[in-house]
């Protein structure tokens, strides 16, 4: 005998609730003039290091705080202090990702007052990142030359969602078989929109016009 068996649509009303979450958080963020930085990326690919270098980059330009989001630990947020950044530390309970309603109990617990740039560190993840709205105003990919440039290619998501990519440990370059044009045809086959840019938190390369790409994103949101 055949059953119907009924098929009920759990992820797509999760993901919708919180796309509706997530735009009430950026129309929070827009009046109280504060810019939220989505920064994604694996494990590994020099995010902490990169945003020490940016803080540098910006001094004096845009005042910059991060919230840094992981499973467990505080070395990440640590060294940010230590460095004279404003930070926080965010666990996720084990979830590999954060939502609009996580990142808005972050950004309360961080503190709105005096704040222009946040930084959302969000969780080392290719994949469950890309799918959250976290309710940013811009998000951002790091994608380190060791991990080679099919990225693009087999995470496809992190590159639709992303406004920037900046490709960081450009320093190693000659040590791998990384191709520039590559990478740049994989990327804009996802997004066609994206904005590139070669970055090595060592050496200081992009640095600036990282910063600059940032600085622009902020002015205009306060607008």
């Amino acid at each position: 005998m055949e059953k119907n068996v009924r098929i009920i649509e759990v992820k797509r009303s999760i993901f919708e609730n919180n796309d509706r979450d997530a735009d009430r958080l950026r129309a929070e963020l827009k009046e109280k003039k504060v810019f939220l930085l989505n920064l994604m990326s694996s494990p590994g690919s020099g995010k902490t290091t990169m945003l020490l270098a940016l803080s540098r980059a910006l001094k004096g330009r845009v005042r910059m705080g991060v919230m840094e989001a992981d499973i467990d630990s505080a070395v990440d947020a640590e060294k940010l202090m230590e460095a004279g950044i404003r930070s926080i530390q965010i666990h996720t309970g084990g979830m590999c990702h954060l939502d609009a309603d996580m990142t808005r109990q972050g950004l309360y617990e961080f503190g709105l007052e005096d704040a222009e740039l946040i930084v959302l560190e969000n969780v080392g993840n290719l994949v469950c990142p890309a799918e959250f709205d976290t309710g940013a105003v811009k998000n951002m990919t790091l994608l380190s030359v060791p991990e080679g440039d099919d990225k693009p290619l087999k995470y496809p998501l992190m590159y639709e969602k992303c406004d920037l990519l900046a490709v960081s440990k450009t320093d190693v370059l000659s040590y791998f078989d990384f191709d520039k044009d590559k990478v740049e045809k994989y990327a804009r086959q996802r997004n066609p929109d994206i904005h590139i840019i070669y970055i090595s938190a060592k050496t200081g390369e992009g640095m600036e016009e990282l910063a600059d790409w940032i600085v622009k994103q902020v002015k205009d949101w306060k607008a």
